[in-house]
């Protein structure tokens, strides 16, 4: 099981897909989920274990990696240390906010917060992702938005920034986001399902403080001003992905001819056909690689993003 390719794996959740994940893979996904969990060994929040990944031998991927952490993960890592997806925004997200690590660490009883990347696989024309506050916010006036649940004021406090396919986006944690309608994207973020939902109402769901109360919940957002040069800034130039993101994971754009080096990874293709440790691979996979796969060359007229643990 040198390389594995992995099913979809959709847990439900409260938002409409757009048939985009299915149409990427080419496979039985289900055309009205959004979100496709890869080769995760995180449950939804409050929910488990939906979200688990299944290995196509019927173990559970987080059951695998304990018993054999070397054959997985390798010598010096004691977990998976990321949770990748595609998300497919078949309307607009909720505005809300992912809580840092020392959040997460005295209020949740983690060690990770959900810093998290994202890379737009397919865009209309208009796409779209809301990104930091372009003001700064005083707490009350947060609060107030919040308890009224004035979407309109809450969004036109926020940076509209237009993304098109082969974007890439850093989107540290506590910052204020929205995905637009109509994106495929692969994300790429720390193992948790921690999010404050600033808007939630017209979402259809009573509340999304993760059980802290808003009072609390609220204090992980940041309120600052996010000037147009420090949102571009969350963008990768060179790399795929600004050097600020290589604390919390790591990701790369790899083609044919390309060798992938030694590590725990999630590979996601995004064009093209090719052969990978002398399997095929295409267009829609999603592939597993254990550390114990060693390096392996990438052949063929195919483009795949990979994505490992920091």
């Amino acid at each position: 099981m040198t390389v594995v390719a992995l099913p979809a794996n959709q847990p439900e959740t409260f938002y409409r897909g757009g048939g985009r994940i299915a149409s990427f893979r080419g496979d039985p996904a289900l055309p009205d989920r959004p979100e496709d969990w890869v080769a995760s060994v995180t449950s939804r929040f409050g929910l488990a274990p939906a979200g688990l990944s299944t290995l196509p031998d019927g173990r559970m991927l987080a059951a695998a990696i304990e018993d054999d952490p070397g054959y997985w993960l390798g010598p010096h890592r004691r977990d998976a240390g990321i949770l990748v997806k595609l998300l497919d925004a078949g309307q607009r997200l909720p505005l809300h906010v992912h809580p840092d690590r020392r959040f997460a660490a005295t209020h949740l009883a983690s060690p990770y917060g959900k810093t998290e990347a994202w890379v737009i696989v397919s865009a209309p024309p208009d796409a779209y992702v809301h990104l930091g506050f372009d003001r700064d916010v005083a707490a009350e006036e947060l609060a107030g938005w919040v308890a009224a649940q004035d979407s309109a004021s809450m969004l036109a406090a926020t940076n509209k920034i237009p993304v098109a396919a082969g974007d890439a986006i850093l989107c540290p944690a506590g910052l204020p986001h929205a995905i637009g309608a109509g994106v495929l994207i692969v994300e790429i973020q720390e193992p948790t399902d921690f999010s404050v939902l600033l808007e939630h109402e017209a979402f259809g769901l009573p509340d999304g403080h993760l059980g802290l109360g808003y009072d609390l919940a609220l204090s992980c957002v940041d309120r600052n001003a996010w000037s147009p040069s420090r949102v571009e800034a969350l963008r990768g130039g060179d790399k795929l992905l600004p050097k600020m993101a290589d604390e919390f994971f790591l990701a790369g754009r790899f083609r044919g001819g390309d060798v992938l080096e030694q590590s725990y990874s999630v590979l996601v293709v995004v064009r093209g056909e090719g052969r990978l440790a002398g399997r095929a691979i295409r267009r829609g996979e999603t592939l597993l690689i254990p550390y114990a796969a060693g390096s392996l060359g990438l052949e063929g007229d195919v483009e795949v993003i990979r994505l490992a643990p920091a």
